[in-house]
């Protein structure tokens, strides 16, 4: 744990710990821009702290990417400050959540746009949805959570569903050959398959990405909000993926599809194709880092497809 100090603030001495999960990460996964961006960091928390005139009132948090501080703003409203490296994902954030304006979503009280820097209200960060015993509860709240983020369409700039799946049908000649299992690489050939079926129509609806169990958290003004959306522009089949894996259960895969599918009001087939997109893009993210396709993510595609031998694929399901 790095722990700085900083004098001269509205707040007086900024006593901050940046967690060692957070140095880690951000030097594995970003390399020098993430070591830049940890560098960074004691003099842009003294920065903004100064500059939205902020009172700093409890410890750091964080991810894998961002450093959180719940903070106090002049007039006594609670709220939250989030620094994390400005890249083509995390630049999207404010954007989608300035047109979600709190619908749906937590709300964006200020940006800057030269940092990534962002001021959030602040929520309940002691109640994820993942402290919810019903898992099958839980995923009927992140569909419909996606149900109204997806509602609107995207605004015009953001990354889109229809170049990225243009790029991973580019990479998988290559990766299918780095694949030394014979099932593994014939699966992750039908993932590609399926996104060929449906690249012409990628869809323009504005999408979280990133919408599992730890990314809902309890709010006064709702139950439950989504935090850390990755915004792009596209079909909301793309979306269903992480609560799919999240806390997986075999037996359950099919039955959250099908939940996911009715709340959203989507078509099956095209929602099959994109979901099994995920799992193309998280198997090339593996090959590409060097590491063995996640199981996981192989039996979800596996029950989607409704292959002889994957567990729970005996389950109804309107998706064959």
């Amino acid at each position: 744990m790095r722990r700085f100090t900083h004098a001269g603030s509205v707040a007086g001495v900024i006593d901050i710990r940046i967690p060692d999960g957070l140095i880690e990460s951000q030097y594995a996964y970003a390399g020098e821009p993430g070591r830049a961006f940890i560098a960074a960091l004691p003099a842009r928390v003294a920065e903004f702290v100064g500059r939205w005139e902020l009172t700093v009132d409890g410890p750091s948090m964080h991810g894998m990417a961002a450093l959180v501080l719940p903070v106090v703003r002049r007039d006594g409203t609670p709220a939250a400050v989030k620094f994390q490296l400005l890249d083509e994902e995390t630049e999207g954030e404010p954007v989608g959540l300035r047109v979600w304006d709190g619908d749906g979503a937590v709300r964006l009280l200020d940006h800057d746009e030269g940092t990534g820097t962002m001021l959030l209200e602040r929520l309940d960060s002691g109640r994820m949805l993942s402290t919810m015993a019903d898992t099958r509860k839980a995923v009927l709240v992140i569909a419909e959570l996606l149900a109204r983020l997806t509602a609107v369409p995207a605004p015009a700039g953001m990354r889109r569903l229809g170049d990225i799946a243009g790029e991973m049908l580019d990479d998988l000649p290559d990766a299918l050959k780095a694949i030394p299992d014979p099932a593994e690489r014939a699966l992750v050939e039908r993932c590609g398959g399926a996104v060929r079926e449906v690249l012409g129509e990628p869809g323009d609806r504005l999408l979280h990405w990133d919408l599992h169990f730890e990314n809902v958290l309890a709010a006064e003004r709702e139950p439950w909000l989504a935090i850390d959306p990755k915004p792009l522009a596209g079909d909301p089949g793309f979306d269903l993926w992480p609560a799919l894996n999240n806390r997986v259960d075999a037996g359950d895969v099919l039955w959250r599809f099908d939940a996911m599918t009715e709340v959203l009001g989507l078509d099956r087939g095209r929602a099959r194709a994109w979901t099994l997109g995920r799992v193309l893009q998280n198997a090339l993210w593996e090959i590409e880092d060097g590491r063995s396709l996640d199981e996981e993510d192989l039996e979800v595609a596996r029950l989607l497809l409704g292959m002889p031998g994957a567990s729970g694929a005996s389950g109804a399901s309107g998706v064959r």
